[in-house]
């Protein structure tokens, strides 16, 4: 007589189930083809220029609300790119730091992970400049009397205006919240209790103003889009000028913004969440099975 299926588990899975899932989902990521890892790189590039331009929607002359009511705002919008990557399936470089765990487990080798690193940070930029062109020549930036367009052209700005060294902090803390909401989806048994856990994170990342090397790869461009090549109805609609955003440039976003935040993602990703985890429950149980 065969034995009855036993139910489905509803519970959340716990920490050390989720440490090893991380690490064989970081071998998988590790050994996929290069073509199918470009691909997927580009639609989370495309997803998360998504989450951002509907941020920059959301926030767009709301000027009269308080300071951290449009934050918060800014930050619940946005998440729509991350809830695309993990819930339709995409590689993003920011996530991807988790892949130390499976790297220091010595499961996968550093030139796997360096190769996956640099085919899915060069296809996120690639989705996320060519959505950020696209967003452009559809116009979108000029609705709403062009407040979508000068509110892209502020966030450039500031992020633009960093020094190098509070890019890489804002870098430290973002991916480090980031890598948290991937880490929280590990535990998910259904595609509510990943939304659920993406959502804290990334609106408190998005809040508080730190720094997302895929996001920024939206955020600049689209910037640097409307400063070069918007017409005068754009310029005369909101009372300002190109010259008055004269920090939002290629060189200040790839040398003064880009680099340090993606040095300081990498820290905050797969050191002080991937290492640290690692260290906690994979390294923790291989020495309880030597034992």
């Amino acid at each position: 007589m065969t034995e009855p299926l036993a139910p489905p588990s509803i519970d959340a899975v716990l920490p050390p189930q989720m440490a090893a899932k991380a690490a064989e989902i970081g071998i998988a990521k590790a050994t996929m083809p290069a073509g199918r890892l470009f691909v997927l790189g580009i639609l989370a590039g495309a997803f998360i220029a998504l989450g951002a331009a509907f941020s920059t929607t959301s926030v767009a002359g709301a000027g009269d609300l308080p300071y951290g009511v449009v934050r918060v705002i800014a930050g619940l919008t946005f998440c729509l790119g991350l809830i695309l990557v993990v819930v339709a399936g995409a590689e993003l470089f920011t996530g991807n730091n988790l892949i130390v765990m499976a790297w220091a487990d010595g499961r996968v080798t550093t030139r796997d992970v360096l190769r996956n690193w640099a085919i899915v940070y060069a296809a996120n930029f690639v989705g996320s400049a060519a959505t950020a062109v696209l967003v452009f020549v559809s116009a979108q930036y000029a609705l709403d009397g062009g407040s979508i367009g000068a509110t892209a052209l502020r966030i450039a700005a500031a992020k633009c205006s960093l020094s190098p060294l509070s890019a890489f902090a804002l870098g430290v803390l973002c991916n480090a919240l980031v890598c948290l909401a991937v880490w929280l989806c590990y535990s998910a048994r259904s595609t509510t209790d990943k939304v659920l856990s993406i959502v804290p994170p990334i609106t408190a990342f998005v809040a508080c103003g730190f720094e997302h090397s895929v996001a920024n790869m939206y955020f600049v461009p689209i910037a640097i889009l409307i400063r070069r090549f918007a017409p005068d109805s754009f310029w005369q609609a909101t009372n300002l000028s190109a010259e008055g955003y004269s920090q939002v440039t290629t060189v200040d976003f790839l040398l003064g913004n880009l680099l340090p935040v993606t040095l300081g993602n990498i820290v905050g990703g797969a050191v002080l969440v991937g290492a640290v985890y690692w260290f906690v429950y994979l390294r923790s149980s291989d020495r309880d099975r030597a034992a």
